[in-house]
């Protein structure tokens, strides 16, 4: 009769195995889920469009806000708000449209390579109209929200998602006058700098600091790319994807055409309806439309347009062809 094998120890403790697991999942919740690194918007971007007017010191010498700069910057807002809601009435807004005084936005759609693309054509005397919007009001790696939660927060009348500068730990991070990362991401990254006068343009990373911009007078930084269009001339090819996709997709794009108009651009994809465009197709769209200056913001499940608190596109980042929660949103407020 045979006697029993003995049991090998295991090599691996179950105690270990368990700490391991436990530590595998920690690193997951903290690289995709877990909050970290947040600064509350709620202060620092008025406060920012102070101190761009202001050389009296809005920020203390250990880069903390003043009390006298939010004090400034508080009553600004106010007397803002006050200013806007005097000029509130003799708008007229429809489902596609909307005119006041110092703004216009039309919204059309077309049919490009067998995929509905959604444009909002912009004409504004008022640069300052042209904001970013960030998801919980907070900038942070995973903090996230819907493009239209955001938009809805901010108040934005029309609003397309951003960077999704959350993803990643560098990139140029500038919004509304505030430099919240100036971390490059590498030799090639190309950013949209859209500044104080509305004028847009495409730098390179590996050639301006982000400090630099901001003293040229930059209002925002945008850190995915690439360009699409500069000077009127298409800037990439059918080769050019740069890690972001390899085929068709849905797509987001914002341009200059002339001072005081622009362009933000949504394409569908991913669907039975609408196959999705190359970053050379999309650069088509753009220079189609006029623009001298175009850029390629974060698409895919990302892409999104709400307009008047409607989505107007057909969303597929989230369950059931909804919503993707984002970093942040380009918009344009009333």
């Amino acid at each position: 009769m045979k006697s029993p094998k003995k049991k090998r120890p295991d090599p691996v403790p179950a105690a270990f195995r368990a700490a391991l697991l436990g530590f595998s999942a920690f690193t997951l919740l903290d690289t995709f889920v877990i909050p970290k690194n947040v600064i509350s918007a709620d202060q620092v971007t008025a406060v920012s469009s102070y101190a761009a007017e202001n050389t009296s010191g809005s920020i203390g010498p250990d880069g903390a806000v003043t009390n006298e700069a939010i004090a400034a910057a508080d009553s600004t807002a106010a007397s803002a708000d006050a200013d806007a809601s005097a000029g509130a009435s003799g708008q007229v807004i429809t489902d596609t449209s909307y005119i006041s005084d110092d703004l216009q936005i039309t919204i059309t759609t077309e049919r490009v390579d067998n995929t509905t693309v959604y444009i909002a054509d912009i004409q504004t005397t008022d640069p300052s109209k042209l904001m970013s919007g960030l998801a919980d009001n907070s900038f942070g790696q995973n903090v996230s929200q819907t493009t239209s939660d955001i938009a809805s927060e901010t108040g934005a009348l029309l609003a397309v998602n951003g960077d999704y500068y959350g993803f990643r730990s560098t990139g140029y991070v500038m919004r509304n006058g505030y430099l919240y990362r100036s971390v490059s991401a590498g030799f090639d990254q190309e950013d949209l700098v859209i500044f104080q006068d509305g004028t847009m343009d495409i730098i390179k990373e590996s050639e301006v600091t982000a400090e630099e911009l901001q003293s040229q007078g930059a209002v925002q930084i945008y850190s995915f790319g690439p360009g699409l269009v500069e000077n009127g001339t298409i800037t990439v090819d059918e080769d050019d994807e740069v890690d972001r996709a390899t085929s068709s997709n849905p797509r987001t794009a914002i341009g200059q055409i002339s001072e005081g108009h622009y362009v933000m651009v949504v394409s569908d994809g991913r669907t039975s309806e609408s196959s999705g465009l190359t970053l050379l197709q999309l650069a088509s769209v753009m220079q189609n439309l006029g623009c001298q200056t175009a850029y390629n913001l974060d698409g895919g499940g990302s892409s999104t347009m709400v307009f008047n608190g409607q989505i107007i596109n057909i969303p597929v980042g989230g369950h059931g062809s909804s919503e993707r929660k984002v970093s942040d949103i380009v918009y344009i407020t009333a």
